[in-house]
């Protein structure tokens, strides 16, 4: 099965498969949801999972298939590179990933890997996961200053939106620096970007 919100994406994505003797794709969606609906009606073998959708994720989605099929294999297949996504992508239970931009030897390639009980990581992507930090996990209200740091917010404007002081926010952006191994408020908002912590 295929999942991409992207119409051009699929038809080039499905007649590569298709075009294959041991393949054949038997269901695509551009959601979520319907990926959901679709997944218990035709349990196909490996399904391919964008993480941009609209509405729920393609995390939410593995997520939510996986809660009732726990067998179902997985490959992402996107544009976000950062380890974060990768990290989340994996912990959903995902056991491949591969960027839009690779080869499309290397989408067949991570099919057959994951279809036989393997896990697929191409180099750019084991690196980016190899890169992320041991102690770069944010809490959720980390998170959520964080992503109003990304949206350009003052302290003072942050700590009014979620109801705490001005100190407790200097406190939460302190730590977000440090677990981000960065210096400033700026560079936080780059890597965050980057790392695939925060999309726009």
């Amino acid at each position: 099965m295929i999942v991409d919100d992207h119409p051009l994406m699929r038809v080039g994505v499905a007649s590569i498969i298709n075009a294959r003797s041991d393949m054949a794709v038997v269901a695509q969606t551009g959601t979520g949801e319907e990926a959901v609906t679709l997944f218990a009606h035709h349990q196909p073998d490996v399904t391919l999972m964008d993480l941009r959708l609209p509405q729920m994720s393609g995390v939410d989605a593995i997520l939510a298939i996986r809660s009732r099929f726990p067998q179902s294999k997985f490959v992402v297949l996107t544009t976000y590179e950062g380890d974060e996504d990768i990290h989340r992508a994996l912990e959903a239970g995902a056991k491949g990933y591969i960027i839009k931009g690779m080869p499309y030897q290397t989408l067949v390639e991570a099919l057959l890997r994951v279809h036989t009980g393997g896990r697929f990581l191409p180099p750019p992507v084991a690196r980016a996961l190899a890169s992320r930090m041991p102690d770069s996990e944010l809490s959720s209200r980390e998170k959520e200053v964080l992503r109003h740091l990304v949206a350009g917010m003052s302290n003072k404007e942050i700590a009014g939106l979620l109801g705490i002081t001005e100190a407790t926010v200097k406190c939460h952006v302190s730590t977000i620096l440090m677990r981000l191994d960065v210096s400033d408020r700026t560079q936080a908002v780059v890597t965050a970007l980057q790392r695939g912590l925060i999309h726009l």
